[in-house]
């Protein structure tokens, strides 16, 4: 047997009244036979009491999402998943087991991305138990074998992705700009460790992620160049469309006629002007162009 079972076992509401009516009659059979002195009314009492508290182990009750194992002397023989108020052999050994959703959060972990940057780490796992018989004998504790899987799956992880991308721009997946991607990826690979415990992963997502300490502020630096070269290169592209966009109509509409030398001053002064980081404050000629 490899497979859980799914058994629906009969209503307990039968047997138990049953159970009642047996204990009532062994009681009264003890003391009906000690007052009349019937020994045999009081052997047939003492009989009906072992039997009654066998009988009384018959019984499971089960809360929705809950399920119930059952072994024989240690044979499986069948899953409970229905809730209610059963009755089952009452030799079975009955191991419940919760089927509701539940969290793992992860701890922070300490790892190396792709491009071999210490990084900090940790996820959010959302995971229910699928297979009753792999959850309890496959694995010898399926709770810490999901953490300890889920810790292994998250390091591997992110070993395959670079925490954020330099060179290759939005091209890459990356730990942070590739949420969706990564999100995707965890979920499968859980999945792949998990179904070995009968467990399956419903979502999981990264909770936190930063550069480890000792390179943090570095990173930070590094951070902030990338978006002053980003936004120098921005501010240029632009400079440089307005200074052709105003020699155009300077020339267009015949404003003044200027020779490869002043375009080439005029171009250098509104660049200046257009680039600067702090107000520029030009010196205005009034006199001619040539003076």
């Amino acid at each position: 047997m490899s497979s859980e079972q799914i058994r629906t076992p009969k209503a307990g509401w039968g047997m138990l009244a049953l159970v009642i009516l047996s204990w009532l009659s062994a009681f009264t059979l003890i003391i009906w036979g000690a007052v009349h002195e019937s020994v045999q009314e009081v052997l047939a009492g003492f009989v009906l009491l072992p039997i009654s508290a066998v009988a009384s182990c018959s019984f499971i009750v089960l809360q929705p999402n809950t399920a119930a194992v059952l072994l024989l002397f240690g044979r499986y023989m069948g899953t409970v998943r229905s809730s209610g108020f059963w009755c089952v052999n009452p030799f079975y050994s009955k191991r419940k087991i919760s089927l509701r959703l539940q969290n793992l959060n992860g701890e922070r972990l300490k790892v190396n991305d792709k491009a071999g940057n210490p990084i900090e780490i940790a996820a959010i796992v959302v995971w229910k138990v699928a297979d009753t018989y792999a959850a309890k004998f496959e694995v010898e504790d399926y709770v810490a074998y999901v953490k300890i899987q889920s810790e292994s799956a998250l390091r591997h992880l992110a070993s395959l992705y670079p925490y954020d991308s330099w060179e290759a721009g939005d091209k890459e997946i990356t730990l942070r700009g590739g949420i969706d991607e990564v999100s995707t990826a965890l979920v499968r690979e859980l999945h792949e460790r998990l179904s070995k415990a009968g467990v399956v992963v419903i979502e999981a997502r990264l909770s936190h992620l930063a550069y480890a300490q000792e390179i943090a502020e570095a990173m930070l630096r590094r951070q902030q160049a990338s978006a002053v070269v980003s936004a120098r290169q921005k501010i240029v592209e632009g400079a440089v469309g307005m200074v052709g966009m105003a020699l155009e109509l300077l020339k267009a509409d015949h404003v003044v006629e200027l020779d490869a030398a002043r375009q080439a001053a005029m171009v250098s002064n509104l660049l200046v002007v257009l680039c600067s980081e702090s107000n520029a404050q030009p010196i205005v000629n009034a006199g001619t162009l040539y003076q």
